[in-house]
């Protein structure tokens, strides 16, 4: 009997493919199969584990592929446009039926439920639509954003053209320049102001307001009062101001330049630094061929005669360079008197600018204005002029202005001219 269990034993063994063994064996191959069982569970087990993780990581990428895919749509959406004006304003296009609500059924499906103006079914501030429409329906259109403009119909662009063209072929109604009864003579003086040059006309009204402004000796504080510039004497703080078409200029004339408007020899003159010709000019004075410096050219015929007269006396400073050594005396001698061919000669200033050595640079100030005056007076002391250059002529400065250059006088320095000679 046991020896029949063992062989039936063995046979079930052999059944399920195991190896036989002898029978003698036979607790170790029953150890041997448990074993078996349990190494077959280990290795089905990792396989299983395998096929879990490789479902994983399938799902993972599906997800982000459908990620990707969403975000690519939203890109290549095209994002809706607002309507123009006119299309809110009129209702008008292919979804203006929609937008007024004029349905019949439960449901509308134009764009009504957006932001903005398109969603009232009107310009922004015009009166707002009922958001139900026909039977009470509630709408089902997009919930937010903006729709498509609809196109403007051919109907609406005829109107505007008829409109337009009906304004432009108004006749034209010309008005009066001034109304009857006020036609004055002269001008506003804050408009003669600001053209000679004195400000904007705010400005020039600010001027006025502070009682800075002078008509014929008496102070004008009212606005649009009326002038005549062409007899009226206008002043700014105590002075003139030009409102007449005069033109004043200052020439930095350089060497070897005549001292005349035009040369009939054809040598260089001062004419040629003057581009508008139109107008005749007048020089103020005289300068020497070889002398530099400033000189005034203007076409106020009576101002350039006051400015040359010696009753008023008009001061005009040189620099000299001259060679040394000097004697401490020599600006009491100019001051007292060089006496000359045509006579006695004074000068109002001397100093010395600068000392280099033996080399001198000196002004001279007088008013006098005879011929070749400062280099006959420094001559006739012992003191040839080597270089001289005029660098005022009254209260005109030449400052920084360059050689040749030719600037037009500000007004106050023309008013500063005027008052000097009393005009």
């Amino acid at each position: 009997m046991r020896s029949s269990g063992r062989n039936s034993g063995s046979g079930n063994r052999d059944d399920r493919g195991g190896r036989g063994r002898p029978a003698s064996g036979g607790g170790r191959a029953g150890g041997g199969r448990s074993e078996g069982g349990r190494s077959g569970g280990r290795f089905d087990g990792g396989r299983a584990g395998d096929r879990r993780d490789d479902r994983r990581d399938d799902r993972r990428d599906d997800r982000r592929d459908d990620r990707r895919d969403d975000r690519r749509d939203d890109r290549q959406q095209e994002r809706p446009r607002r309507p123009r004006p006119e299309e809110r304003r009129y209702d008008v296009g292919p979804d203006a039926e929609r937008t007024r609500g004029g349905a019949t059924s439960g449901r509308t499906t134009g764009p009504t439920s957006g932001r903005g103006a398109s969603a009232r079914g009107g310009a922004k501030g015009g009166p707002r639509k009922s958001s139900t429409a026909g039977s009470g329906g509630r709408s089902s259109g997009p919930a937010r954003g903006h729709g498509y403009a609809p196109a403007r119909p051919r109907e609406l662009d005829a109107k505007i053209e008829e409109r337009n063209r009906e304004r432009h072929n108004k006749p034209q109604v010309k008005t009066p320049k001034t109304f009857p009864g006020a036609e004055q003579e002269g001008e506003r003086l804050q408009k003669v102001l600001a053209r000679a040059g004195m400000g904007s006309r705010r400005a020039c009204e600010e001027l006025i307001e502070q009682a800075r402004v002078e008509v014929n000796g008496q102070i004008v504080t009212e606005q649009g009062l009326r002038v005549d510039p062409e007899n009226d004497e206008i002043k700014v703080d105590g002075l003139t101001v030009a409102t007449q078409s005069y033109l004043f200029f200052a020439l930095n004339k350089p060497a070897g330049v005549v001292s005349t408007m035009e040369d009939p020899d054809g040598r260089q003159c001062l004419g040629d630094y003057v581009t508008n010709r139109e107008t005749r000019l007048f020089h103020v004075g005289r300068l020497d061929t070889e002398t530099e410096g400033i000189i005034l050219l203007t076409n106020h015929g009576e101002l350039a005669h006051r400015l040359t007269h010696p009753r008023y006396g008009v001061q005009k400073t040189y620099l000299a360079a001259i060679t040394g050594p000097l004697p401490r005396d020599i600006g009491k001698q100019l001051k007292s008197g060089i006496e000359l061919e045509d006579g006695y000669a004074r000068a109002d200033n001397f100093r010395v600018i600068q000392q280099t050595g033996k080399n001198y640079l000196v002004e001279v100030t007088l008013h006098e204005g005879r011929k070749h005056i400062v280099r006959r007076m420094l001559a006739e002391a012992g003191f040839p002029v080597e270089k001289l250059v005029r660098t005022s002529f009254g209260p005109i400065a030449l400052g920084d202005q360059k050689s040749g250059w030719l600037r037009r006088l500000t007004n106050t320095e023309v008013g500063m001219l005027m008052r000097e000679v009393e005009l």
